[in-house]
């Protein structure tokens, strides 16, 4: 299963729509600022499950800081970041990691690509797809009970 994941579109729809028509992915995450991108781009490509998260942008309270979701046996935590504090360390991020026995955490808030595995837990940080000079998305892969990551720039 291929797996697109956006963060920090901040209104760039375009970009998050050539990541799409690059990767054909079957499912995309969007880990916040902005939501409506989010919904925008599942109008866009009804056919593509899309799971998103707020970020500090967002000003979306009833919306859950934090979503677990369960695919193929992997527990896979999406989150924007800032709840965690990741701009300081990923300290807080690795005790949560810990906590609820992940296999992916992602997370953006920072706009720098990451991707760092941690005891089990395979740390992602798609960078900024919405950055007009330098942005970035990450693509995860869960096959065969194996799961991997990369960020790749969009040119």
């Amino acid at each position: 299963m291929k797996i697109l994941v956006l963060s920090d579109s901040h209104g760039n729809v375009e970009h998050m729509v050539r990541a799409v028509e690059k990767e054909q992915p079957r499912m995309i995450f969007h880990l916040g600022d902005c939501w409506r991108d989010g919904e925008r781009l599942r109008d866009r490509f009804p056919s593509i499950p899309l799971e998103q998260v707020p970020g500090n942008c967002d000003y979306r309270s009833w919306e859950q800081a934090e979503r677990l979701v369960c695919l193929e046996d992997k527990r896979i935590l999406l989150c924007h970041g800032h709840t965690l504090g990741v701009k300081q360390s990923l300290l807080a991020a690795g005790l949560k990691a810990e906590e609820e026995n992940l296999d992916l955490l992602l997370f953006g808030h920072t706009h720098r690509p990451l991707v760092d595995k941690r005891g089990k837990t395979l740390f992602v940080n798609p960078g900024s797809i919405g950055d007009y000079h330098h942005p970035f998305y990450a693509v995860v892969t869960i096959e065969q009970g194996r799961l991997d990551g990369h960020t790749v720039p969009l040119e």
